[in-house]
Formats: C-alpha cells, sequence, structure tokens
C-alpha cells in the first residue's frame, strides 16, 4: 500500500532533520577544519588537499564501479526478501574488498607520475601513493553504510556522520599541527577508516546474514547486474570528479596554486552547504523513491514533495550566502581568500537550479536507466569544463563560477526533459512558485552584490527572513499538525492571520 503524500512528507521531512542535524555538525568540523588549514597554510595547503581529496574521489569513483549506488538500490529492492538480502549483502561487501584492493595496488604503483602530473612536484609522491590506501578503506566504508542506507537506518547514518567527521577533525589538525603540510595526507586517511569502525557498530546489529556464502558462480550472477547498473552511475561520477580534476589542473598551471586554493574555497563552501541538503534529502528519498518508481503518480507526487521540501529550507540559506559571501569567506577562511567573493555568490544561484533538478535526477537512478544518468550527468560537466578551459586565459578564475552557473542551467534543462519522457513528471504550482520565487530573487541579489555588496548583504537578510517564513509555512501545510512544536506554529500563523490547511 502506497503512503499517503502526508505521510511521505513526514517520514521526509524527519530524515531531512536527522541527517541534516549530523550533516550540520559535520559542516561545523569543516569550517573549523579549512579555518585552522588556511591560518595554519594558507591558500597554498588548501590547495593541496583539494587535490588530495579530488584524486581519492575520483578514483574511489573508478573503483567502486557505482556499486554503492546501485547497491542501495538492490538492498532497498529486496529487503523485504531474506535471502535475497543475505546474498546481495554478502556480494556487495566483497566486491569492495576486491576493487578497493586492486585500485590501492594501482594507485601505489603509479604514485610518482601522478604526483608529477597533479602537483608538478615528486616530492608528494610518498602522499599520493598513501591515497591509495585511502580509496581501500573508502570502499569498505561505503559497503557498510550502504546497507544502512538500503535499509533506512537513517539516524544510524547520521551517528556514522559525526563520529567520522569529529575524529578526522582531531587527528588532522593534530598532524597538521605537528608535520605542517605532510600532514595533510592524515585528512584523507582517518575519515574512511573511522566511517569503518563506527559503521559496523551498527551494521552488528542487523540480523546476520541467513543464507551461506554464495559460490562464485552465484557471485558472478549477483555482482553482474549491480556492477552493470552501477558502472554507469560510477561513469556519470566520474565525469564529475575527472572533470574538476581538469579544471584545478588547468586553473594551477595558467594562474598559480594560490588561485587554485581561491577556487578550492569557493567550491568547498559550495559543496559542503549544498552537499549537507542534498545529503539530508537523499539518506530516505531515494530508497523511497526507488520502492514506488514503478507507480507513476505516486512517484510524481513524491518527487514534487521533495523539491518543495527542499526549496522551502534550503532556497532561503541560499539567498543568505549570496549576500554575506564576504563574509563568510573571509570568516571561514581568511581575508587572503578575497578572490574567492564573487566566485561564491555566481556558484550560488547555480546551486539554486541544481537544489530544483536534484529530486528529478534521482528518478533516473531509481529507474535504473543507467546510461540516461550517463548523459544526463554529462550535460553540466561538458559546459562547465568546455567554457573554463578556453575562456580561464581571457577572463581569469571568474569563469569558473559564470561556467558552474550555466552549466546547472542547462543541467536543470535536461534533467526535466529526461523526467517528463520517462517518467510523465510534470511541476505541481507549488513547486514552480517555489522554484520561480528563488531564481528570481537570486538572480537579484546577484547583480545588486557586484556593485553595491553592503546594501545587497542588508537584503538578503531581510529576504532569508521572508522566504524563510514562507518555506517553514509550506512545511507545516505539507507535514501537518503531529507533535507539539508543529501544532504550536499552526496556531501562531492561526493568530496572525495567515491559517495553514492541513494535510489529509
Amino acid at each position: 500500500m502506497n503512503e499517503p503524500v502526508s505521510e511521505n512528507s513526514r517520514g521526509l521531512f524527519r530524515s531531512m532533520m536527522v541527517i541534516g542535524g549530523a550533516q550540520a555538525i559535520n559542516i561545523l568540523l569543516s569550517i573549523i577544519r579549512m579555518k585552522v588549514l588556511a591560518l595554519l597554510l594558507g591558500p597554498t595547503g588548501v590547495g593541496l588537499l583539494s587535490i588530495y581529496n579530488n584524486l581519492l574521489s575520483m578514483a574511489s569513483s573508478a573503483a567502486g564501479l557505482g556499486m554503492g549506488s546501485s547497491g542501495v538500490r538492490q538492498i532497498a529492492s529486496v529487503k523485504g526478501e531474506e535471502q535475497a538480502l543475505s546474498r546481495v549483502r554478502r556480494v556487495l561487501l566483497a566486491a569492495h574488498i576486491v576493487q578497493g584492493g586492486l585500485a590501492m595496488v594501482a594507485v601505489w604503483a603509479l604514485r610518482e607520475p601522478l604526483a608529477k602530473w597533479l602537483i608538478g612536484d615528486p616530492a608528494y609522491t610518498t602522499a599520493v601513493g598513501l591515497i591509495g590506501v585511502a580509496i581501500l578503506l573508502g570502499l569498505l566504508g561505503t559497503a557498510q553504510t550502504a546497507l544502512l542506507q538500503g535499509m533506512r537506518r537513517i539516524g544510524d547514518l547520521g551517528r556514522i556522520t559525526v563520529f567520522s567527521a569529529l575524529t578526522a577533525t582531531i587527528v588532522g589538525l593534530t598532524a597538521v599541527g605537528i608535520w605542517g603540510e605532510n600532514g595533510l595526507i592524515w585528512f584523507v586517511l582517518i575519515q574512511p577508516l573511522a566511517t569503518i569502525l563506527v559503521a559496523l557498530r551498527y551494521t552488528r546489529r542487523l540480523p546476520p546474514p541467513s543464507s551461506k556464502r554464495p559460490r562464485l558462480a552465484e557471485t558472478w550472477e549477483i555482482w553482474k547486474p549491480m556492477a552493470k547498473l552501477g558502472a554507469a552511475f560510477m561513469l556519470g561520477g566520474l565525469v564529475t570528479t575527472a572533470t574538476l580534476l581538469l579544471v584545478r589542473r588547468r586553473i594551477t598551471q595558467e594562474l598559480g596554486l594560490e588561485a587554485a586554493g581561491h577556487f578550492a574555497a569557493a567550491w568547498g563552501i559550495t559543496m559542503t552547504y549544498v552537499g549537507f541538503l542534498l545529503g539530508a534529502m537523499g539518506a530516505d528519498y531515494y530508497p523511497r523513491l526507488t520502492e514506488v518508481i514503478k507507480d507513476r503518480p505516486t512517484a510524481i507526487r513524491l518527487m514534487n514533495d521533495q523539491a518543495q521540501l527542499g526549496l522551502a529550507i534550503g532556497g532561503p540559506v541560499l539567498l543568505l550566502l549570496i549576500g554575506s559571501a564576504p563574509w563568510v569567506i573571509t570568516l571561514l577562511y581568511s581575508a587572503d581568500f578575497a578572490p574567492a567573493v564573487s566566485l561564491l555568490q555566481w556558484q550560488t544561484v547555480g546551486n539554486v537550479f541544481k537544489l530544483a533538478s536534484w529530486p528529478l535526477s534521482f528518478s533516473v537512478v531509481a529507474a535504473a536507466r543507467s546510461k540516461t544518468f550517463f548523459f544526463m550527468e554529462l550535460s553540466f560537466n561538458t559546459v562547465f569544463l568546455t567554457l573554463t578551459w578556453w575562456l580561464l586565459p581571457v577572463l581569469g578564475l571568474m569563469v569558473t563560477a559564470i561556467a558552474f552557473l550555466a552549466g546547472y542551467m542547462v543541467y536543470f534543462a535536461a534533467v526535466n526533459i529526461l523526467a517528463h519522457t520517462l517518467q510523465g513528471f510534470r511541476w505541481q504550482g507549488l513547486s514552480l512558485a517555489l522554484l520561480l520565487l528563488h531564481v528570481s530573487l537570486a538572480t537579484g541579489l546577484l547583480l545588486a552584490a557586484q556593485t553595491l555588496p553592503h546594501i545587497a548583504a542588508a537584503v538578503s537578510m531581510v529576504l532569508a527572513l521572508g522566504t524563510g517564513v514562507f518555506g517553514l509555512r509550506v512545511v507545516l501545510a505539507k507535514i501537518g499538525k503531529e507533535g507539539r512544536l508543529p501544532t504550536q506554529l499552526y496556531g501562531l500563523f492561526d493568530r496572525i492571520g495567515w491559517p495553514i490547511k492541513a494535510p489529509v
């Protein structure tokens, strides 16, 4: 039986609050890490860490074959079938061990040419080689978290996020304090190791696999469709990480490592905040959408539901970020990172389109349309890389932000066409109103911030407050009066003459 829309909204909202709370702590820890690194090592250290992380992300995506995503989908689709679930669990773990081990060996063998190509200095050879170890650790952690997400153990995922980030922050900053730039590699190594150790505590609470270990032929039959589905998802993710790596290399060669640090600062804030939103939304939304994807009306309602919650909650903060970007950059990094301000503002407008696109793009994943997903992801990366590559010598670092916005406008159009073609998706009136509201306000703020930054900052606070109140009303209308706080807020809106109609 399908859940009523209000129940879907409540479930999505609860999951967003759990994962969102964990991500908020993660963001706070990330702020502390970046602030300390910026003060201790400057833009050069921040740029170097971004290159390490980018290599880790790209190699992990390739080695994982997208089986983190396809594994979540597979677990969600068979979680009521004990034998099938047990087999998937065993194969998923074994696959990540083998694939991660092969990737570790390959990176270590190629550590010297990779160090020369990425950084231009063989002195970083050992650090680059150790990223191979981080790849293996990361894939082992992915096997554990994919199981928990597929089983919709949202609270456990939140605790893993917090404890692993806290451990990485403490150990990583201690290492940098002792060894300086040479300690940066510990940030890359410790977080996946901590993820494994914390995740094991929660996966061991699940019922153990009931089936016997599958024979080699059985393993192949289970692994093959997961890998086939995941490979296209992996290629889509790999295109993104490879694009980012090429862009960073181009910036470093053309403008220097300091410019790469400025780009990394803006990109880091952009991805941290949007990652916070998308991570909070996706933890429950992806397996939930997978379960109903064949029921088109229910899937379309769920997609609109998630888009409305995402824009209502995330839109106001994006508006505030555009106006307050100069202070955010100085607070999180230092005054040396001033060139990152305009980059962050342009990227934030692009993130409005990304936030609106995201619930629709997951319908392609949930429907197992792997090839379609690859070409969908290619749309953003083609625009972003092409504009940056050719115009960087002409427009300088600013072109990366313009290309980011242009890329996500194209991506938004592509995702809408695909969602309508594959699922018959149509925007509900409220979804469209929220989208147009935040796009228009974000664009206006961006233009104002280029010439009147102080006025734009003040206006952004007013707009964030106004859209925040409207967004709160949208959320309350969707989740109903369940709980003391929602009931009190319903009463407050009644008293100010703006009553909310509760969902049926």
